[in-house]
């Protein structure tokens, strides 16, 4: 997977800019402020649609502009596809060479990116929102049927917490609605916990190994999915569905009370342990980095696994952030197989000398000049 070619429009603090991106290595170098990460985010965003930075989707429009379009060409072993997103107060409107996707979801998993930016730390030790979102954001790419079940999900939680809010003390009525509710939370949420658990086991699998490797063999790394109810150890669907039913009817005057939905997807968490140790709470901050580093890694082999092809590896400020063992890990990772973009402040943090045929971009003011 290739981006050979990137054009902004009116995106963040560019007017206009058009790069040609067809090395393996490319780096974008200038002081902080200028752009660089708003370079990275928007490879991010045209294959997401959405940042990693913000929920603000206005944020992405340059000031005083009504709308944002971002182009990219995409290498793939089956061929070249252009892809575009289009940004304004109405909404997102993305095309795959050329034509109009009806639905985001489907155009989605046309460019797989893997980021690591110093905030992925936060996926480690920050809150368990953080780490649902990393989860939705990353499944959501490599099975795109993922983001409807998440939408639908979120539709009838938002719908099911209105009723909540009106249910107390609960009428004959409103009891009889949050059934119906509860019957599409469960149905939806189970489809959302069942791809959950089984891209947790395969992330699992392919991050002990590269753990282990970083380590030289004396840490031992464990991804473990922490469902809101249940021990995230199911494999009957229908069983799964029935104890989520089940569950709900236990908690309904509860829920009634605080007028608001307290299992499910929307409550789920991620944990990390090293030799049977919590990261978050027990983990040195080296340990904690270790982990973001192993997860990434394992990401980029992940959707190798699953697509056929390494994703676009985004690294936005943290090759000065690792210590020159772990530079030198992630640089042997994606050298000659993932196409890579970086940021820096200054090349003396990047091994050059490690990389083959790197180009190299100057960002000053929202202006890219290729020096390589």
């Amino acid at each position: 997977m290739f981006v050979k070619r990137l054009l902004l429009d009116h995106y963040r603090n560019y007017p206009h800019v058009e790069i040609s991106t067809d090395r393996n290595v490319n780096i974008f170098v200038g002081p902080n402020a200028q752009g660089k990460t708003n370079l990275l985010e928007s490879i991010y965003v045209l294959a997401l649609t959405k940042s990693h930075r913000t929920h603000q989707e206005k944020e992405l429009i340059q000031w005083q502009e009504d709308h944002a379009r971002l182009f990219g060409e995409v290498e793939r072993k089956y061929g070249i596809s252009t892809l575009e997103l289009s940004i304004s107060g109405k909404g997102k409107k993305a095309k795959v060479n050329g034509l109009e996707q009806k639905k985001l979801s489907q155009y989605v998993g046309a460019l797989n990116v893997v980021m690591f930016a110093p905030e992925d730390l936060e996926i480690v030790k920050g809150s368990p929102g953080i780490r649902r979102r990393f989860l939705d954001m990353e499944i959501g790419q490599v099975y795109p049927s993922y983001l409807y079940d998440l939408t639908q999900y979120q539709k009838v939680l938002v719908q099911r917490n209105n009723l909540l809010k009106q249910s107390y003390p609960p009428s004959a009525a409103n009891s009889s609605m949050l059934d119906v509710w509860n019957e599409q939370l469960a149905a939806f949420g189970v489809k959302i916990m069942k791809k959950r658990q089984s891209f947790i086991k395969k992330l699992q699998s392919w991050a002990e190994q590269i753990h282990q490797g970083i380590t030289n063999g004396k840490e031992m790394l464990r991804i473990e999915y922490a469902p809101s109810f249940a021990d995230g150890h199911f494999e009957d669907e229908s069983v799964l569905l029935d104890r989520f039913m089940i569950k709900l009817s236990q908690i309904k005057e509860q829920e009634m009370r605080r007028g608001v939905s307290l299992i499910g997807p929307h409550r789920d968490d991620l944990l990390f342990c090293i030799n049977d140790k919590d990261v978050q709470t027990y983990g040195s901050q080296g340990q904690q980095r270790t982990t973001a580093l192993s997860l990434k890694l394992a990401e980029i082999e992940l959707i190798r696994e699953e697509v056929g092809e390494y994703p676009v590896l985004l690294l936005d400020d943290v090759l000065s952030e690792l210590d020159e063992y772990r530079q030198t890990q992630l640089i042997q990772t994606f050298q000659k197989k993932v196409q890579t973009f970086i940021t820096t402040t200054g090349l003396e943090s990047v091994h050059l000398d490690q990389l083959d045929h790197a180009a190299v971009f100057h960002v000053s003011s929202g202006s890219v000049i290729d020096r390589s």
